[in-house]
């Protein structure tokens, strides 16, 4: 379990969050072992979750894949799991990914694809 990527998110969120604007960081680990992190934007019209900004962050910093992502919530919330919008994008773009969930010491990465059983694309096949 990669502690240093919690920790950048963990630090954006503590340094960068300001409140109902910007309430979650994120970090992920590029393919060739960079961190990049970003933050939500919350806006009354909607806006991007954390994990989003984070994968055009790492898009625009040339980054063209991602090992590891996790998400931290500010006020010392700790690890936060992916909405649901969230794992359908990350399973999508990075099928391999794998995400940091958990609780305190029981932190462990799963791959997204447990995250979200039976995505939208492509769809759910009924079993036989």
């Amino acid at each position: 379990m990669d502690q240093e990527l919690v920790r950048a998110a963990t630090r954006t969120a503590r340094l960068h969050a300001r409140g109902r604007e910007h309430s979650m960081a994120a970090a992920a680990r590029t393919d060739d072992g960079r961190i990049v992190t970003g933050l939500n934007v919350h806006h009354f019209t909607g806006g991007p979750c954390a994990e989003l900004v984070v994968i055009g962050t790492a898009a625009a910093q040339g980054a063209r894949s991602l090992r590891t992502v996790v998400a931290v919530g500010d006020g010392g919330r700790g690890v936060v799991p992916p909405c649901g919008r969230c794992r359908q994008v990350l399973l999508d773009y990075y099928p391999d990914v794998e995400v940091i969930v958990g609780e305190g010491t029981a932190l462990r990465a799963v791959p997204v694809a447990e995250l979200l059983p039976c995505s939208y694309n492509p769809p759910c096949q009924p079993a036989s």
